[in-house]
């Protein structure tokens, strides 16, 4: 049987050795071109059908298409390139074209500008030009028109006179419809007002931010006069609020862009340019924002880089965008195609690109959107007028492009860091040198045992925590200002503690901003313990049915992540469309615009967030309740004691134990909760409800990336919650002795 097998076997790999062997597909040794994008649906089926053309095209270059979530994208380019690990070519709009030049992150494409000229509109290629260079090549074109449904209104205005009668003719706010839906709150949307009354968000020559001239002034008292006095427009407008009252067929007349049309269903519509203003007679010329091709001056593969570029605005990629990513493309010739030359929403917003003014590219239009944003939902609830808000917006405006403070030397600084360091360790030295050489020199076995058990923790704290939190109090003495970073000692922590910018009574203001702080977490913390001891004393009752029922329902709002229950919330506080005002309206009560005010927009934060924070109290104290022993408050019954007494002699100082440190973490907690804040209200009305993280979290990504300024906003934050943990840990450790 052995010798049979073994012959078998024998046979078996004679065969197999002399069978043909199937050719292996070679592997594709093209250099890899890496492209990133923030594309969906059709406009990524398009991108990706050219990058699979381009491949076929030719035998040099491979490229790849990695798709990345808008939000996160900026950041993750700015943060991928200079380490040599981002995309060769990425898309993106002009707004932070120039920042990037400036970082020397983009490589110029001059050698296409002569080509480009012929092929492209000027107003593309300004909008993608620094400091003389061409730095992409316009793949589209994206600015607002006006769309107008055909059932409501047959033809559109060409005045803004015109447009205020016909918004007015089609309001009913009784049956909720509108004769215009825009969001107004939306400085990109209201841009063409600005442009309309002759206004200007830089001043030229100097570019400095005007943003409350005259023009500015009156284009802002428009749009409240079609919001307050005409009540035309829709309170609080989202851009899902628009959409779904025009395809409901409740809005006549709605300002957007070229991708609002993939939201529109079952409604005829017709696409217009903005009005001219009767006022001034200029054109309501709205922002041109300009999606091109850039590429990385990191990329390996530039020359490879460039032609995907080329391709990608050449006519048949041009084309090829227009039919399936429905973009309005920036290259001319692909509008010879009848299908694209006479396609009804590609040539109306070709048509209202060529009155729309580029959007500017400097590192300062990142730090307009803020300050104008509040100025318009300020002006919008009524809470101020268009020159108060404005003039507020720009001091806003001055204070997060503030100048760069002078230049100090770093060595004192570091004399004095090294001077505390060593006396700081000299003294701990002291206090623990008799005891560590007693221990290390008998136990020194163990004390090796113990570093190696606890140095992977040890490691991972020192890298994740420690070396960061070093970093950030380090660059808390640095100024960034055109991308580099200069040394300025303590100037960041004065002109925050003395609020040199702006007054220390407006938003803005540390001071202002910590008393808000403390008063939430106060106020938090206080609905907390009430909320979750009140429950625990109920579910605590023996005779009551149902109680592990009671339980998991009150412990869901705790286990869902906080950012979901707070973009619920915010939802149910519109003040039109909300849950909370239709049970306001149907206990006839006149429902409440929740971000109007600092109280109701505080309120709304504190219901918010109590209703995420009392479950946490809940269970501690539950648990504390059980462990308390029975006989006490039989005892007490015995003695005739009321349910007051037993509660205020009996349970609450039984309760201390555990409940002082949950309160201790939840104030903690609540001081940092940036979440709710950030998404409930926003910081409206104006900033006032803003707390010092978010705070910080804006003066670092939304105020011109002052790194420096909110690293140094952070270390106050530190500080300040490090008194309150010194603090908390003496209440601690008396309280045995009290208990004692």
């Amino acid at each position: 049987m052995r010798a049979a097998a073994l012959l078998a076997l024998l046979a078996s790999l004679v065969a197999g050795s002399s069978a043909p062997v199937a050719a292996e597909p070679l592997a594709d040794t093209r250099a890899r071109v890496l492209v990133w994008h923030a594309y969906r649906a059709a406009e990524e089926q398009a991108l990706l059908e050219l990058i699979a053309r381009f491949n076929a095209s030719q035998s040099t270059y491979r490229a790849e298409a990695l798709a990345l979530p808008y939000d996160a994208y900026a950041s993750k380019l700015t943060a991928a390139i200079p380490t040599g690990h981002g995309p060769d070519l990425f898309v993106f709009s002009q707004e932070r074209m120039a920042v990037w030049a400036r970082d020397e992150l983009l490589a110029p494409l001059d050698e296409d500008a002569i080509e480009s000229g012929r092929e492209f509109p000027q107003a593309a290629l300004a909008a993608l030009r620094s400091g003389g260079h061409l730095y992409g090549l316009p793949l589209s074109m994206k600015c607002d028109a006006l769309y107008y449904n055909r059932a409501l209104i047959q033809t559109p205005p060409t005045t803004s006179d015109e447009l205020e009668a016909l918004a007015i003719r089609n309001t009913d706010r009784a049956a909720g419809r509108y004769g215009l839906a825009y969001e107004a709150n939306d400085f990109f949307h209201h841009a063409a007002w600005l442009h309309g009354y002759g206004g200007q968000i830089f001043a030229e020559p100097t570019h400095r931010p005007q943003l409350d001239s005259s023009q500015a002034i009156a284009a802002l008292a428009f749009v409240r006069h079609l919001a307050l006095e005409d009540r035309a427009l829709p309170e609080e407008p989202s851009g899902t609020l628009v959409a779904q009252l025009f395809n409901a067929g409740k809005a006549a007349m709605v300002i957007n862009g070229p991708w609002f049309a993939g939201e529109v269903q079952g409604v005829s519509y017709g696409i217009a340019p903005l009005p001219i203003v009767s006022a001034t007679g200029l054109p309501a010329a709205p922002l041109l924002t300009v999606e091109a091709a850039l590429v990385s001056s990191r990329s390996p593969v530039q020359a490879g880089a460039k032609a995907l570029a080329r391709f990608l605005v050449s006519t048949e990629g041009a084309a090829l965008r227009a039919r399936v990513g429905r973009q309005v493309v920036a290259t001319r010739s692909a509008y010879t195609f009848p299908d694209i030359g006479n396609d009804p929403l590609l040539t109306a917003f070709r048509a209202a690109s060529e009155k729309a003014v580029p959007m500017d590219n400097s590192p300062a239009m990142l730090s307009v959107w803020e300050p104008e944003k509040r100025a318009l939902v300020s002006v919008l609830s009524g809470a101020n007028s268009p020159t108060a808000a404005l003039a507020q917006a720009q001091r806003r405006m001055l204070a997060m492009t503030r100048i760069s403070p002078p230049v100090q030397s770093p060595w004192p600084y570091a004399a004095i860091a090294a001077m505390i360091s060593i006396a700081w360790l000299a003294w701990r030295r002291r206090l623990s040198l008799k005891r560590v050489t007693a221990r290390v020199s008998t136990r020194r076995g163990e004390l090796m045992r113990a570093i190696l058990y606890c140095a992977p923790a040890a490691s991972s704290i020192l890298v994740l925590v420690l070396v960061p939190f070093a970093i950030g109090i380090g660059l808390s003495f640095f100024h960034r200002a055109d991308g580099h970073y200069t040394f300025v000692g303590l100037a960041n922590f004065i002109d925050i503690l003395a609020s040199r910018d702006y007054r220390v009574s407006e938003p803005m203001s540390f001071w202002f901003t910590l008393a808000v702080t403390l008063l939430w977490t106060v106020v938090n913390v206080a609905f907390h313990v009430s909320i979750g001891l009140g429950l625990a004393l109920l579910l605590k009752n023996p005779l009551l049915r149902f109680k592990g029922v009671y339980r998991v329902l009150l412990v869901i709002p705790w286990a869902i992540p906080n950012y979901i229950t707070a973009l619920v919330w915010k939802g149910m506080f519109h003040r039109q469309f909300g849950a909370i005002s239709a049970l306001l309206s149907a206990l006839h009560i006149q429902p409440v615009s929740w971000f109007t005010g600092f109280s109701t927009a505080f309120a709304a934060n504190v219901m918010t967030n109590t209703w995420l924070g009392f479950p946490f109290m809940m269970v501690v104290a539950l648990g504390a309740l059980q462990s308390i022993p029975q006989d006490l408050y039989e005892a007490a019954d015995v003695d005739g004691a009321s349910a007051w007494a037993q509660f205020r002699h009996i349970t609450l100082p039984l309760l201390k134990p555990a409940l002082l440190p949950a309160i201790i973490l939840g104030a903690v907690w609540t001081f940092n909760m940036f979440n709710i804040v950030y998404l409930v209200s926003g910081g409206e009305p104006g900033g006032s409800t803003d707390i010092l993280v978010s705070e910080a979290y804006r003066w670092a990504f939304q105020r011109n990336e002052q790194f420096g300024f909110a690293a140094a906003y952070s270390t106050l934050i530190f500080l300040f919650l490090l008194g309150w943990s010194a603090i908390s840990r003496r209440i601690a450790r008396e309280q045995p002795l009290e208990n004692a």
